[in-house]
């Protein structure tokens, strides 16, 4: 099956959490699909949430809803490093009191780095490919917010496998694979942001994992054997292809 395949790194990445209080607001530790799904729209120029008028989905989601995409975490445990960075918000709104100073600060994850698959299968897949390729961009694409820059590295089409194996490298959805613990092994778990509610652009989140943990009874992935590296895809629906 055709695939693209590209590096996604940054020296700093910030995916705000919603529920923040008013002077510490959070990260996602990971990329999530909605967030990837708004840097393509950049690459590809389609607006927004705020050309939205929260009737539909925004441009760029609709566009890429049925994407199917498989994320790897370029890290031994699926932790990146995490920093606080503080900023002065001086206007009166954030204040509340004119010429008064409210300090926000921000957990910024650092030296961020995934490898970003998705499947050629539809006319927006062999486009956002062809862009992505040859380095065009019709905006700036971003880590989260404007303060952090992304970086698109080795873009390559490849060809991928179907085959049955006994451990998933990409992260997949909590309840689609069984895992069995082992020693010096590794889980990481996190809610993260799947999908739009369309009326209010809220996030549903899905519980996702990224492990090396084996998996209880081998399962049909998408194996990229040139770099060793099983895969599961998820679009809108969630798992694709299983």
């Amino acid at each position: 099956m055709k695939a693209f395949k590209f590096d996604l790194k940054g020296k700093t990445a910030f995916f705000k959490q919603p529920d923040v209080n008013t002077y510490l607001y959070f990260s996602y530790g990971q990329i999530h699909r909605i967030a990837l799904l708004g840097i393509f729209g950049a690459i590809m120029g389609y607006s927004g949430y705020s050309q939205n008028n929260r009737k539909e989905y925004p441009e760029f989601y609709k566009k890429f809803m049925d994407l199917k995409i498989a994320v790897i975490p370029n890290t031994n445990d699926g932790i990146f490093n995490r920093k606080i960075q503080r900023f002065n918000n001086s206007t009166a709104f954030a204040s509340r009191e004119e010429g008064g100073n409210l300090i926000v600060k921000q957990v910024w994850l650092e030296d961020v780095s995934w490898t970003i698959y998705f499947l050629i299968d539809n006319e927006e897949a062999e486009k956002l490919s062809q862009r992505i390729i040859n380095y065009k961009a019709s905006y700036i694409p971003y880590l989260g917010t404007n303060d952090h820059f992304a970086d698109i590295l080795n873009p390559a089409y490849i060809d991928l496998k179907k085959e049955n194996v006994n451990s998933i490298n990409s992260m997949f959805l909590e309840g689609d694979f069984k895992t069995k613990s082992g020693r010096n092994t590794f889980r990481y778990q996190e809610f993260l942001p799947f999908k739009l509610e369309k009326d209010t652009d809220r996030y549903i989140v899905e519980k996702t994992i990224f492990t090396d943990q084996k998996l209880i009874e081998e399962e049909i992935t998408y194996l990229d054997k040139e770099n060793d590296k099983s895969l599961v895809f998820y679009s809108e629906e969630g798992l694709y292809g299983n």
